[in-house]
């Protein structure tokens, strides 16, 4: 799929066209997208540009320097700092470190850590601990 974005000041508000023979799943996805209230999250993966949704989102977590986007099945990078993906990915995700936040939706379990944390783990397999920071705000989500 080709993309070009124009930005100039005549063109408020902000509208997208797409022009294409047929409906593919890739369209789909990408007018879901559009539609969609809340903004999309740009993530890379292999020098490709991905379209997520927030309800894809199970995690993002700061893995040496890069802000890692983890999905059900994939990872991706985003350009974006930690705090600036919290604020636009929105309700439904909390910070549980510094350097980590979750969709509490895709929470499996919890497990009681070492000197009182939780260890979440997620339903992507990942997991990861929550600092005592951010455990108050857990454990009051969790009826703790």
């Amino acid at each position: 799929m080709q993309v070009k974005i124009e930005v100039a000041p005549e063109h408020t508000p902000p509208r997208a066209v797409i022009y294409t023979d047929r409906i593919t799943p890739e369209i789909q996805r990408a007018l879901d997208i559009l539609q969609a209230k809340s903004a999309p999250i740009l993530a890379e993966q292999n020098e490709r540009t991905f379209l997520l949704t927030p309800q894809e989102v199970c995690m993002v977590r700061v893995e040496g320097g890069e802000t890692k986007v983890y999905t059900q099945k994939n990872s991706f990078t985003s350009r974006k700092r930690l705090y600036e993906l919290l604020d636009q990915l929105g309700d439904g995700f909390m910070q549980i470190s510094k350097a980590c936040a979750v969709n509490l939706s895709c929470i499996q379990s919890v497990e009681a850590g070492f000197g009182g944390s939780l260890l979440l783990k997620m339903k992507n397999g990942l997991s990861d601990y929550v600092s005592r920071k951010y455990l108050p705000d857990l454990k009051r989500y969790l009826g703790l």
